[in-house]
């Protein structure tokens, strides 16, 4: 394959997480050359594979639903098969302490209703303020304006008892990995917007049956590569700077377009000498983060939860995978704390939640906690997110903190990688000298 004119080399894309092998695998497709940089040996970014003394355990456990139509289309499109790879179960909210809501196959919204007025747990008088409250937002074209939090929202509703600590809270901790008093509300609207009162598929889940490496970020190497694209494990980049006809890597190569699809808090150290960047570099800077950690513990192969994924209430532990029950080793437990908050002595403090939820237990053979720091950026009320299109041509940004409707999820990463390379794509100077 030959260079392309005047000495650029396509498009390069700074970062492997879902945003930019989405973006890549979009400009690969269309047979845009393309080189992926990424500054650690792993692929994935904030939603990966680690391996353990040869068990692969993921940095946090990801549930998907059945509403990330774009995510399931990329992955089917680089040979991951979602049906295979992921468990798909109809909306489903079970606790260890009995409360449980399971939304049964029925159309919208009999689906939603089975569900409300079936829960077990769950007074007549909260199912009904649940459906007046959707109802609501309904007649207001799910708009909250201005925005504020979802703590103040909720009290707004009078969504109270169970139905919120059991239903609306968890679900915004999930979505918006920001805690209740502090997280738009309009984002969350959003979110039951297109999960809850679309197509009854929309609100399934979607939990993992392998590692989230298998999901989307191999496949989509593979796919790259063999259109002609390069993958950098290990090869950082370390400064863009903005050169006659394109952009220059590292003080090396030219490429005639760039995606910038690493974590926001790295962005300001690539584009520090781009002053027309300094509004969006203003935005970014001004986030702040929230954690996940999530806690493994690997019982005897005789343990194993009575669902494939568990709630808790009250204390540390959010909820509570058995990835036996999902193709990992039997008997291995995974805790998920979602949201900033202190976590000492995890291990020890979560087999104690479980044991008294679920009875004796014996001791773990072994535990492991993995923390990601800046597992996505906290969704306040109108946060102000930088776009994807920036004032210098032929620069994106890529990532799920990117302005949009959605939260830091992995479908708002997608869209967001995707979007960056169908508008590369459509740059006639791409499109004369890009392809293969």
């Amino acid at each position: 394959m030959a260079d392309l004119g005047h000495g650029l080399s396509g498009v390069a894309v700074v970062g492997a997480g879902w945003a930019g092998l989405a973006a890549a695998v979009t400009l690969a497709e269309q047979g845009v050359r393309v080189t992926v940089f990424e500054a650690s040996r792993s692929l994935g970014g904030r939603a990966r594979r680690v391996s353990l003394d040869g068990i692969d355990l993921d940095n946090g456990q990801h549930v998907l639903i059945g509403a990330y139509r774009e995510t399931l289309r990329l992955m089917r499109q680089v040979g991951a098969d979602p049906d295979e790879l992921l468990l798909r179960l109809p909306l489903e909210l079970r606790y260890a302490d009995g409360f449980h809501l399971r939304a049964p196959r029925l159309p919208y919204p009999f689906n939603l209703l089975a569900a409300l007025f079936g829960a077990r747990k769950l007074a007549l008088s909260e199912a009904l303020a649940a459906m007046r409250f959707l109802v609501s937002l309904r007649v207001r074209n799910f708009r909250v304006v201005p925005d504020r939090s979802v703590a103040r929202l909720l009290d707004e509703h009078s969504q109270t008892g169970a139905l919120r600590t059991r239903v609306w809270e968890p679900l915004c901790v999930s979505a918006l990995n920001t805690p209740v008093e502090h997280a738009s509300a309009q984002i969350f609207v959003n979110v039951l917007r297109d999960g809850l009162t679309g197509a009854r598929e929309a609100s399934d889940l979607l939990i993992a049956r392998t590692d989230l490496g298998r999901l989307f970020p191999d496949p989509a190497a593979k796919y790259v590569k063999a259109r002609g694209g390069a993958i950098l494990l290990g090869v950082p980049a370390r400064r863009v700077a903005r050169v006659p006809g394109g952009f220059r890597l590292n003080d090396a190569e030219i490429f005639s377009s760039v995606v910038i699809a690493c974590g926001p808090h790295q962005v300001g150290q690539l584009l520090v000498q781009l002053s027309e960047l300094d509004d969006a570099l203003a935005a970014i800077n001004a986030f702040a983060y929230e954690s996940i950690v999530t806690c493994y513990l690997q019982y005897p192969e005789s343990v194993s939860l009575p669902a494939p994924m568990l709630g808790f209430g009250g204390g540390i532990a959010q909820w509570v995978f058995d990835r036996g029950r999902l193709g990992g080793p039997k008997g291995l437990l995974a805790a998920v704390i979602s949201a900033s908050g202190a976590h000492e002595q995890l291990a020890a403090r979560i087999g104690i939640e479980l044991k008294a939820a679920l009875g004796d237990l014996p001791s773990p053979l072994w535990s492991q906690v993995i923390t990601e720091k800046r597992a996505t950026f906290s969704c306040t009320p109108a946060l102000a997110r930088p776009g994807a299109f920036t004032a210098v041509p032929g620069l994106m940004l890529a990532g799920d903190y990117v302005a949009s409707e959605y939260p830091g999820t992995l479908e708002a990463a997608v869209r967001s990688g995707i979007a960056a390379g169908a508008t590369l794509v459509a740059a006639p100077h791409v499109q004369s000298k890009g392809k293969l």
